[in-house]
C-alpha cells in the first residue's frame, strides 16, 4: 500500500511540474531525459519539491482585495480572465479562504496574456466594474462563463450587478483601466510572474494551478512564519510588510554584480531590406526626411496603445515624418486576418486609414457584419468591397508583409523601424523622438 501511494506522489508531482514549467508559461514544454533503470527491490521516493522563491510584491491602497486588509496572510494573485489554469485554482483559493477565516486576504494583479485575445477586454472591463465597487463580482461571472467572454457578455452582466450603463460603457470605449492593467504586467515582469496563475504567499512564489492540498501547505507554512514575528499581537497595517521582510530575508543572496555590459547596438536595417511598394498605405509627406514602417495587427491591443503615440509624432515633426503601414496578423488573434483583408478591400478604393481608424476605435467589435457596415459609412461600393475580400490577391499581399516581416525580426507587434532602426513595442513618444532626432540631425 505504501509503495502505491509513493506512486501516486511520484504522478503528482510531475503533474504539477507540468503545469508549472510548461501550460502556466506560455512557453515551450521540456522534453525530458530517459530515467535511469530503478534496480530492482530500491524504494520509490517522491520527487524533492523545488527551492522556495520569494519577491516583494507592492500593492496600491485601491487594488480589487477580498478578505480583511489586516490579515496575516496575503496571497498576490497574478492571473488572466481567459487563461484555463487561472479558472482552475480560483476554487482552491476560495477553499483556502474558509480554510483559514479572517486571517487570509486575496489581492488581484492583472496579467493579461497575448496568446488570450479575449484577455485584454476582460481585464479592462473588470476594471469598468472596479470603478464602481463590483470587481469580484464581475470577476466570477467571468470566471463562471469563460467560454463566453465578449463585448455583449460585459455589458449583459453589467446591467446584472446593477452597474451604470452609460458610466461603464463610457469607462470601456475610454480605456479607463489600461494604465492599470500596464502597471501590473510591469510588475509582474519584474517578479517573474510571467505566466498565469502566479501567486505571492507573503511574498514567496507559487506557480500554477495547484490542488488545495498544495496552497493549504504553502499557507499553513506561512502562518506559522506569522504567528511566529506577531508573538500573540494583532497584525497592523503594516503587517504585510513586516512579513515579507522574513521571507525575503529567506531569498538567497543576489551574486556580486557585475560591471554594466555596454548596451547592444541597436538594430539598424538598410533601406534594401524593408522594400516598399508603390501603393503602400502612407501617412505623411511622401518625401519625408524620416519614414516610419509599422508592422502591426488589428486586433493587437498593444498596436492600438501605439496608435495615439504615432499621431502625437506626426503633429510634432509635421512633414519631417511619415508613416508607411505593414500588415503582420499574428496567428492567435482570430480577427487580426480577416481585418487586414478588410483594410486592404477599403485601400483599394482608397480608405484604407478611414478604415484602420474605425478598427482600432472600436477593436473589440471586429466581425465580418462590422467591416461591412463600416464600408458602408465610408461610402465604399459594397459589392467591389465584399469581392475584393474574397479575393486571393488580398491575402497574398498580407502574407508578403508577414513574410517580409519575419524576415527583419518583426515577430511581435507592433515592430516599427526609423529610417531602418528598429522599435519594438508601444514605446513612449519621447523613445521615439530621440530615434527621429538622431535620424533629423544626420
Amino acid at each position: 500500500m505504501k509503495q502505491v501511494s509513493w506512486m501516486v506522489a511520484l504522478v503528482l508531482g510531475f503533474a504539477l511540474g507540468y503545469v508549472a514549467n510548461g501550460a502556466t508559461s506560455g512557453g515551450g514544454f521540456r522534453t525530458a531525459r530517459a530515467a535511469a533503470p530503478i534496480p530492482a527491490g530500491a524504494r520509490m521516493r517522491p520527487p524533492a519539491p523545488p527551492p522556495a522563491a520569494y519577491a516583494k510584491v507592492p500593492l496600491r491602497a485601491d487594488d480589487p482585495v477580498r478578505g480583511p486588509q489586516d490579515a496575516k496572510l496575503t496571497v498576490v494573485l497574478f492571473s488572466d480572465f481567459q487563461c484555463p489554469f487561472c479558472a482552475r485554482v480560483e476554487p482552491s483559493l476560495k477553499q483556502l479562504e474558509e480554510a483559514f477565516p479572517g486571517q487570509l486576504r486575496i489581492v488581484w494583479k492583472h496579467q493579461p496574456l497575448p496568446m488570450h485575445p479575449n484577455a485584454m477586454p476582460a481585464a479592462l472591463a473588470a476594471e469598468a466594474a472596479r470603478l464602481q465597487g463590483k470587481f469580484w463580482p464581475m470577476h466570477d461571472r467571468m470566471f463562471e462563463n469563460q467560454q463566453g467572454l465578449s463585448d455583449d457578455a460585459y455589458r449583459r452582466w453589467a446591467l446584472d450587478l446593477g452597474l451604470d450603463p452609460a458610466k461603464f460603457q463610457a469607462a470601456l470605449a475610454g480605456r479607463a483601466g489600461a494604465d492599470r492593467i500596464a502597471e501590473d504586467q510591469t510588475l509582474a515582469s519584474s517578479v517573474g510572474a510571467n505566466g498565469t496563475p502566479t501567486m505571492f504567499f507573503n511574498c514567496r512564489k507559487v506557480v500554477g494551478a495547484q490542488p488545495f492540498e498544495s496552497l493549504k501547505a504553502v499557507a499553513e507554512d506561512e502562518l506559522k512564519k506569522a504567528d511566529g514575528v506577531l508573538q500573540g499581537q494583532r497584525p497592523g497595517p503594516d503587517a504585510y510588510d513586516r512579513l515579507c521582510q522574513v521571507n525575503l530575508a529567506l531569498a538567497p543572496p543576489a551574486p556580486a554584480a557585475a560591471a554594466p555590459a555596454a548596451p547592444p547596438p541597436p538594430s539598424i536595417l538598410p533601406a534594401s531590406a524593408l522594400p516598399l511598394r508603390a501603393d503602400d498605405p502612407v501617412r505623411g509627406n511622401p518625401k519625408a526626411p524620416v519614414t516610419i514602417v509599422l508592422f502591426s495587427d488589428f486586433q493587437c491591443p498593444f498596436c492600438a496603445r501605439v496608435e495615439p503615440t504615432l499621431a502625437e509624432l506626426q503633429k510634432s515633426y509635421g512633414d519631417k515624418v511619415r508613416i508607411v503601414w505593414k500588415h503582420q496578423p499574428l496567428p492567435f488573434h482570430p480577427n487580426a486576418l480577416p481585418a487586414a483583408e478588410a483594410a486592404e478591400a477599403a485601400r483599394e478604393q482608397g480608405k484604407f486609414w478611414e478604415m484602420h481608424d474605425r478598427m482600432f476605435q472600436n477593436q473589440q467589435e471586429l466581425s465580418d457584419e462590422a467591416y461591412r457596415r463600416w464600408a458602408k459609412e465610408l461610402g465604399l461600393d459594397l459589392r467591389r468591397f465584399d469581392e475584393a475580400r474574397q479575393s486571393p490577391r488580398l491575402r497574398a499581399r498580407v502574407e508578403e508583409d508577414q513574410k517580409l516581416g519575419s524576415s527583419v525580426g518583426a515577430n511581435g507587434t507592433p515592430t516599427l523601424f526609423v529610417n531602418g532602426e528598429m522599435v519594438v513595442g508601444a514605446q513612449p513618444a519621447d523613445a521615439f523622438k530621440q530615434v527621429i532626432d538622431r535620424k533629423l540631425a544626420r
